[in-house]
């Protein structure tokens, strides 16, 4: 294997960007504590300040509703929670309704009890099924409080992207509240909170390539709010106690300003991404029945223009991986590792994809700094490796 290595799981984590590697440098030179009132707590301030003002304009929201958190892992858990207020009278959620190909950290319900939530399916192309959304809102009952849905804006593993403002409308007429994951969207596709018309939305630092263990809730109003999950002091308008991460939330809101300026680069991804498709699929032409070479819509307006799912059929997603690492491509597989055992994905099982075809299935992500020749390595020994796997099923 040759020194030269190529990221293509942005997806999981971007790579730390310099904008933001800076701010992190320079936060740390200071001393204050934010919620001090003399000169150096206040140049704290002002670095945190500055930071809500990057991060609200990359999705089009109100700095002052962007609440900072440790990542959107724990913005979920505050946000899925039967006690929401409005207007300071309480606002409580009956039951809880998420897609079924959420991120664990909404599928497990946040602050809600288990029999309070459900799943609401998606099609065979991994888009919320509206109709079931519908028929769902209206047999809720109001009596228990408001409906809370929680859907995403785009998948982490297909790269498809939801129907959130209907969906919100939808919510909206049953007097109801949408949650929206914008996590892999945010950087990659224009967001604009108003038009999404989400109650809340859900950010994550280091998918932007800014540092780990900084992310965001943003609420639509200030005034309709979940109740805090960390209590205390009262920071971050007493939404999220505890002394602020100035240095990670510096580098986050300078990896936010970098994400807006590179929308303009993500034709060029597009267009990698669809070559990388293109040859990816040329290379299973050995047996059109016996793969599925691609899950993708081949539609950029409905999928992230970095994100695309391959299978090799019969083949081991977890094994893919490592055959790519070695050849020195990074990639994931579709299905989660946990605890040292394989786990189908929840996504591709949602969408009806058979077995034997999700078992083989990667996840290649791109990114800004994505090259023609961190393609070409990786098409290189993907042919290698569907080369290598034709030959065993032929023996």
């Amino acid at each position: 294997m040759s020194g030269t290595r190529t990221y293509l799981d942005w997806n999981a984590t971007a790579p730390m960007r310099p904008e933001a590697r800076a701010a992190m440098l320079a936060a740390l030179a200071e001393t204050g504590n934010p919620s001090s009132v003399h000169a150096e707590g206040q140049r704290a301030r002002a670095i945190i300040e500055t930071a809500r003002e990057k991060v609200a304009a990359l999705v089009g929201a109100e700095a002052h509703n962007v609440i900072f958190t440790s990542g959107a892992t724990e913005a979920a858990n505050q946000a899925l929670t039967p006690l929401w207020w409005a207007d300071g009278q309480p606002r409580p959620a009956g039951r809880l309704y998420v897609s079924a190909i959420e991120h664990p950290c909404v599928l497990s319900g946040g602050r809600f009890a288990p029999g309070l939530t459900g799943l609401l399916p998606v099609t065979s192309a991994g888009i919320l099924d509206i109709s079931v959304l519908l028929q769902t809102l209206k047999l809720h009952d109001p009596a228990t409080g408001q409906p809370l849905v929680a859907l995403m804006l785009a998948n982490n593993e297909t790269g498809m992207i939801q129907p959130v403002s209907q969906a919100a409308q939808a919510v909206h007429a049953a007097n109801g509240t949408l949650i929206c994951d914008a996590v892999q969207a945010a950087g990659r596709i224009r967001i604009n909170m108003t038009e999404l018309d989400a109650g809340a939305l859900l950010l994550s630092s280091h998918k932007l390539g800014g540092p780990k263990g900084a992310g965001a809730l943003i609420l639509a109003r200030d005034t309709v709010n979940p109740a805090p999950l960390i209590t205390g002091g009262g920071q971050e308008r007493r939404q999220r106690s505890g002394t602020e991460n100035v240095a990670a939330i510096a580098g986050f809101g300078a990896a936010a300003e970098a994400a807006l300026t590179d929308l303009d680069h993500m034709p060029r991804v597009a267009a990698l991404r669809d070559r990388l498709e293109t040859s990816a699929n040329r290379a299973h032409s050995w047996s059109s029945s016996n793969h599925s070479a691609s899950f993708a819509l081949l539609c950029a307006q409905s999928r992230l223009p970095n994100t695309t799912l391959l299978s090799l059929r019969g083949a081991s997603a977890e094994t893919l991986v490592i055959q790519l690492d070695l050849a020195g491509v990074a990639v994931s597989a579709g299905a989660a590792c946990s605890s040292g055992k394989v786990k189908r994905s929840h996504v591709l099982d949602a969408m009806g994809v058979d077995p034997e075809t999700a078992s083989g299935t990667i996840r290649v992500s791109l990114g800004t700094a994505t090259t023609e020749d961190d393609v070409d390595r990786f098409l290189a020994a993907w042919a290698a490796i569907v080369t290598a796997h034709t030959a065993r099923k032929a023996a």
